[in-house]
């Protein structure tokens, strides 16, 4: 063989082939959701590796606003993020979104209503979710928390959890110390009264589970400031 020849072969060995990069799929993240309050529902793709989509988080805005008074604010992207997360970690593809964004006047009303409404709630700014997941709560209670992302509410009574990109914190609402907050003004004797939904005349399901989580709710507020 010609040696010139030889030479360019093996300096042409030598180069490094190029590499060429495969495209990585975007991550996307998507959710299915029902408002318990509107009955309106959100499916979609709100996030891809370029981040939060704005077209859907304008659309996610609206479908997390303040149910009482139809005001809308800017949703921190990080406590979708974290409910996505933990749908993720329990294979759930559907959540029902039992509360949001809540306005000051929302807010200030509620503290009329109902007991230990705080001031400084993490759902005024619109960076908390309470949520009904299909899967165990207590498992998903569990995952929230090891992912040391902000407040984590329990609420085994009512069935809901409680999320929040605030201080990480975590709190739980037994079933024994929800009855004692049911009971109703007290007697005579000191003693409150009977739990709602018993005695007569009967509350109807839905009427009950909405005192339930009214109460729940604002058990959750206290701890929330």
């Amino acid at each position: 063989m010609n040696r010139r020849l030889f030479l360019s072969l093996v300096a042409g060995l030598a180069v490094p082939l190029q590499a060429h990069a495969v495209p990585r799929p975007p991550r996307l993240r998507r959710l299915r959701l029902v408002n318990l309050h509107t009955s309106e529902t959100f499916e979609g793709t709100y996030r891809d590796d370029n981040g939060p989509i704005e077209r859907v988080m304008d659309e996610l805005c609206v479908f997390f606003r303040d149910h009482h008074s139809g005001e809308k604010t800017k949703m921190d992207v990080g406590v979708i993020d974290f409910l996505s997360d933990v749908m993720a970690a329990m294979g759930e593809t559907r959540a029902t979104v039992l509360s949001a964004y809540r306005n000051p006047e929302t807010n200030a009303m509620l503290a009329r209503t109902t007991f230990g409404v705080a001031e400084n709630s993490q759902h005024l700014y619109g960076r908390a979710l309470d949520i009904h997941l299909g899967c165990k709560l207590s498992d998903a209670v569990t995952a929230a928390r090891a992912m040391m992302r902000g407040g984590v509410g329990s609420y085994p009574h009512s069935g809901f959890i409680h999320l929040d990109v605030g201080p990480v914190r975590n709190w739980t609402l037994e079933e024994s110390g929800l009855a004692s907050l049911l009971r109703g003004p007290r007697g005579r004797n000191g003693k409150g009264g009977p739990p709602l939904g018993s005695g007569h005349p009967p509350l109807i399901r839905a009427e009950h589970h909405s005192r339930l989580y009214e109460v729940a709710r604002s058990e959750f507020l206290v701890h929330s400031r």
